[in-house]
């Protein structure tokens, strides 16, 4: 019996990953449980699972949660500082970190500290401080394991090939609802039109990033430090039918891809039970149904985000941290119809020539690099408003 620690259970990797809980009750146990703002899909899911521990960030519904769960006799938290607290609960072996944004670095760095095992759908970690990171899992001797289907993929080729030299590695990426659309177009389109992703179902943050291509751009930075790897390693192609969900390249120009039809609940599956694989009953893939797979080049002069990302990568200290803090800013923004789709793009930009270059960040640095970039994103966009 594995007993996992869900960080953000009510969000679409949490769920997804209650339900291989669900199909699985002789193999994983849930021992704790986190939510921003949804109590009650909390509530629902500590009722279901039995957790020993939940935690609920908006303080504001903590006697809510509380009175809910009291005859249960599970122990109730409340705050974001909480996060961190049972990141690191004992009776864990494996702490999801599903939370949408860099809240998920502090949790991250608890856990680790603690010795668990990362299942990583928090890609904003890496991204912010992936350096420090990936430093600080080496020396408690723990894995990272990666949920996101790209990287998931990436994990799964490299497999018995630890001897092996990687030469490239090809990120796929659907190309979002505006595949072939030029600047003209996006100049105008609303969030409604972004939200409609053409394959995955998601968050409304990652499915802004993935009609931006900035979700791309920040799996490439996470891939860096995943794989340690350099940033000319590194290439993204645009597949739209995502059933390949990523390649490597060996130095001797052998090509190696991990295939099926889209589904979050594999790769969550993978990662819960690494290194063993579960028998499930997921959807299989069908090559009938895609007789024909397709590819073509990102294209970083309409989707400026994938570009800027590539050039924060290539600047490397503080600099992917400045991108993700304006991103996030930007992106909620744009949710709330306060500024156009490639306004998003100007306002990160900006960020990133205005805040403070660190060449050698320490953790502090990265808090206040993030700090300072959502102010400045945040005046930016007002000044937009106005």
């Amino acid at each position: 019996m594995k007993n996992i620690s869900i960080l953000g259970s009510t969000g679409s990797i949490g769920t997804q990953a209650l339900e291989v809980v669900r199909d699985n009750p002789d193999i994983f146990k849930v021992s704790v449980l986190s939510a921003l703002k949804n109590a009650e899909l909390l509530i629902q899911q500590a009722k279901a699972f039995k957790p020993e521990v939940v935690v609920i960030c908006d303080e504001g519904q903590y006697l809510h949660v509380k009175e809910s769960l009291s005859p249960s006799g599970i122990k109730v938290l409340a705050g974001e500082d909480a996060l961190s607290e049972v990141a690191a609960y004992p009776q864990s072996d494996i702490v999801l970190t599903a939370l949408m944004g860099s809240v998920g670095l502090k949790p991250t760095i608890a856990a680790i500290k603690a010795g668990k095992n990362i299942a990583l759908a928090n890609k904003e970690t890496l991204v912010v401080a992936g350096e420090y990171i990936t430093a600080l899992a080496k020396a408690h001797q723990v894995k990272i394991l990666p949920v996101d289907s790209e990287h998931s993929a990436i994990f799964q080729c490299l497999v018995g090939e630890e001897q092996n030299e990687i030469e490239k590695i090809y990120l796929t990426a659907s190309g979002g609802p505006f595949i072939g659309k030029d600047r003209n177009f996006l100049s105008s389109v609303k969030k409604e039109q972004a939200l409609k992703h053409p394959n995955w179902v998601m968050g409304a943050k990652i499915t802004i990033d993935s009609a931006s291509l900035m979700n791309k751009g920040l799996e490439v930075i996470e891939a860096r430090w995943l794989f340690d790897l350099d940033v000319d390693q590194i290439d993204v192609i645009v597949h739209p039918q995502s059933i390949i969900h990523s390649i490597v390249q060996f130095n001797d120009g052998s090509m190696k891809a991990q295939m099926g039809v889209p589904d979050m609940k594999l790769p969550i599956q993978y990662a819960l039970n690494y290194p063993d694989r579960l028998k499930n009953t997921f959807k299989r893939f069908n090559f009938l149904d895609y007789p024909n797979f397709s590819f073509q080049k990102a294209d970083l002069e309409t989707f400026r985000n994938l570009n800027l990302a590539f050039q924060s990568l290539r600047k490397g200290g503080n600099m992917p941290c400045i991108l993700n803090a304006a991103n996030e800013v930007v992106v909620a923004a744009f949710l709330k119809d306060e500024i156009g789709f490639l306004q998003m793009s100007e306002v990160i930009e900006k960020c990133m020539e205005e805040i403070g270059f660190i060449a050698k960040p320490q953790l502090s640095d990265y808090l206040e690099t993030d700090k300072h970039s959502r102010i400045l994103a945040g005046e930016l966009v007002t000044k937009n408003i106005n």
